[in-house]
């Protein structure tokens, strides 16, 4: 007789993401002006936006492994502080800190929780977009090995470029994010960094002020010879909490390339963004 397999998810993962859910159909629209709103919206569509925000987001990707029994919770935290370096010039700092939840990885039987991997970034970025409305920045990324368990991240150090470019027009915005990440080192026994990720992105924002996002994130492993490609389509809507501004999103994603035992065919994100504009 055949047993279907339980999934078996963290608590402490899977309770936000579903209170996310409930708080975007309890709360109504943000009650600001229109325009207030549209410059709100437009502002979370780029990544280097003077406007401090702190995303949670929530993925849950399955089908890891040779028997495609594992299974990856993840909750990261992404503060974006912009600070402002002269009259023409800002500093936007985006961190990544990721909580992880992992199942039967890198075997049945095997799980782990806890702290993966940071990864900061800092670009410099000029107030005004150019003559012919680009916006750009350029710095450094850091890759920083604090997880908590060696199955949780890769125990080495890294540095390397980052930069990003879009444009918007009118609702819309495209432009493309790429940083590359080489190890400085780390313990002996463990894989070298030297990897490549590109994120291009276009989104569209509604009379309603809801975005509509199509984006990549795309890593190329340059040691492991591999790509990993999820491509998320996802919406997005302001609403408001007393004087909270936030953004809540939810999306799919599916997996059109990744490693062998890496994760296959769909899997969800969901996002909540608060928002503290000047």
């Amino acid at each position: 007789m055949k047993f279907k397999r339980r999934i078996h998810l963290n608590p402490l993962l899977v309770f936000p993401a579903i209170a996310l859910c409930i708080m975007s159909m309890m709360f109504p629209l943000v009650a600001a002006a229109a325009d207030s709103a549209e410059e709100l919206a437009k502002k979370l569509a780029n990544p280097i936006a003077s406007l401090i925000s702190v995303p949670l987001q929530y993925n849950y990707d399955n089908h890891y492994g040779s028997n495609d029994d594992g299974s990856v919770s993840r909750l990261t935290i992404q503060p974006v502080i912009p600070f402002a370096l002269s009259d023409k010039w800002n500093i936007i700092t985006r961190t990544i800190v990721p909580f992880i939840d992992q199942r039967d990885i890198p075997m049945k039987g095997m799980d782990e929780s806890g702290l993966g991997d940071i990864v900061a970034s800092q670009f410099f970025s000029p107030k005004a977009p150019t003559a012919g409305g680009w916006i750009w920045g350029v710095g450094p990324v850091e890759l920083l090995p604090t997880a908590s368990h060696k199955t949780l991240g890769g125990e080495q150090w890294g540095l390397g470029p980052t930069a990003v470019v879009l444009r918007q027009d009118g609702p819309w915005t495209v432009g493309l994010l790429a940083n590359h990440i080489w190890s400085l080192g780390g313990e002996d026994n463990r894989a070298n960094i030297n990897a490549t990720f590109v994120q291009p992105f276009v989104s569209y924002i509604t009379k309603t002020k809801t975005t509509l996002a199509l984006v990549t994130e795309s890593t190329y492993d340059w040691e492991g010879n591999h790509w990993s490609v999820p491509v998320i389509a996802q919406a997005a809507q302001l609403f408001k909490i007393g004087p909270q501004i936030l953004q809540f999103s939810l999306g799919a994603k599916y997996w059109a390339a990744s490693p062998d035992n890496g994760p296959e065919n769909w899997g969800l994100r969901a996002q909540l963004t608060f928002l503290f504009p000047k």
